[in-house]
């Protein structure tokens, strides 16, 4: 009996693309079966990611985190894929976006933040370096939180600034990041010092994917009965974002190969490129004023195709930067 959780867990873990894809079809029915507990389900989003990044960030050991930042190729490529391919990328699809101002919006902040949580999973199903992407999380959070409000004003210019606060951006960098970032790095102390702090770091570890899939669940469900009268305005959106799915495979392989990176740093970078911070941004869009709420919906609505996009990047990019691809010498060297 005592094994039961444990091959519970590694069940999910084996077919955790499943347990995804599930999560958010149950929340969608319940979104739509009991609209009403939309609002309640709504304020379990910031504790409910803020739970996955602590597990995210535990994985994460503060010395590998040190060693990371010395990994100079690696990190150069995924900044530059990330906020320098990308934002060009957004920028020629900007001018094709629907005309609504909170469709833009929406589309604005979840393209223009790399994930940090799920990408990890699905980068080493397809054989990408997990250990590299998780090492360079903090980074890539630090540095979208720090770029995010510059890139908003570029594109929207002085007309944005009216209307969305700091402050939200201000409190999801702290509840988001330093606060599990620090709880993290002292439950590692904990378990370097004493055997039980290692039991529950093991035990903490082994719900990163029961708290995806909670996450999705609460975050999808909480959307939907949003939707109302925007369902078109939202579904403008999708044909991008799985343009931008599509265009950053190759955009990624092309950073890839100018950083001389091996096959496993090469698919990392890929999927740091294409997949998107939708979960994390999410509070940013939720705090925008009620003309822009529609935002929040485009975000969510990202998150459904990316998670059917990955299905596909798990089997099609290992096709796209094999293994015996004379890429470079290793990243490490």
């Amino acid at each position: 009996m005592s094994q039961e959780p444990s091959g519970l867990v590694e069940r999910m873990e084996h077919h955790q693309i499943a347990v995804y894809l599930g999560a958010m079809a149950a929340g969608a029915l319940v979104g739509g079966a009991a609209p009403s507990a939309g609002p309640g389900l709504e304020h379990a989003i910031n504790p409910a990611l803020g739970a996955l990044l602590f597990v995210t960030f535990l994985q994460v050991p503060a010395a590998e985190l040190l060693r990371s930042l010395r990994d100079g190729r690696f990190l150069s490529a995924a900044l530059v894929v990330n906020f320098v391919v990308v934002p060009l990328v957004v920028a020629a699809m900007f001018v094709f976006l629907p005309a609504d101002q909170a469709v833009r919006v929406g589309v604005l902040l979840v393209l223009l933040c790399p994930c940090v949580d799920y990408v990890i999973v699905f980068s080493g199903l397809a054989g990408g370096s997990s250990r590299r992407l998780l090492a360079a999380t903090p980074l890539l959070l630090v540095v979208q939180m720090l770029l995010l409000p510059g890139f908003l004003y570029l594109f929207m210019g002085s007309e944005l600034a009216d209307i969305v606060e700091v402050g939200p951006f201000v409190e999801a960098f702290l509840v988001l990041i330093v606060i599990p970032l620090a709880l993290a790095w002292t439950l590692q102390a904990w378990a370097a010092r004493r055997p039980a702090g290692q039991k529950v770091a093991d035990a903490a570890t082994m719900t990163m994917v029961p708290l995806m899939a909670a996450t999705l669940f609460v975050v999808v469900a909480s959307q939907v009965p949003k939707l109302g009268d925007s369902l078109g305005d939202v579904a403008a959106a999708i044909p991008y974002y799985a343009a931008f799915l599509i265009v950053m495979a190759f955009a990624g392989k092309a950073v890839a190969r100018l950083f001389r990176l091996d096959a496993p740093a090469s698919r990392a970078v890929v999927f740091t490129g294409a997949t998107r911070n939708s979960l994390v941004v999410l509070p940013l869009a939720l705090a925008l004023p009620d003309a822009l709420s529609v935002a929040a919906v485009v975000v969510v609505a990202q998150t459904l195709v990316e998670v059917l996009g990955m299905v596909a990047y798990v089997r099609l990019v290992p096709r796209l930067v094999s293994a015996d691809q004379a890429l470079a010498t290793p990243v490490g060297s």
